[in-house]
């Protein structure tokens, strides 16, 4: 079967974003002042093989461990849906 896998890389929330804070200024700039703490990540969308869903699940939390995320700066959620 086919899975399709949403998954946020975002900064830890204890840390700064530069850019989340340019951004941020940019919009308080444009006159959005009731827009703040703009954060700035990566989302990333994964087609996936697997007989399960949860065998899906455990392959996309295997590469966000090992490889999309660095675990002293970012965090990750995601979601994992059946395609079609």
């Amino acid at each position: 079967m086919k899975f399709i896998a949403e998954i946020n890389v975002m900064p830890l929330q204890a840390l700064l974003d530069p850019q989340g804070k340019a951004v941020t200024g940019i919009i308080h700039t444009n006159g959005y002042t009731d827009m703040n703490n703009v954060r700035i990540g990566k989302h990333l969308t994964v087609e996936i093989d697997a007989d399960t869903q949860d065998r899906a699940a455990a392959r996309v939390d295997e590469v966000c461990r090992k490889i999309l995320h660095n675990p002293i700066m970012e965090g990750y959620t995601f979601t994992v849906r059946r395609k079609g």
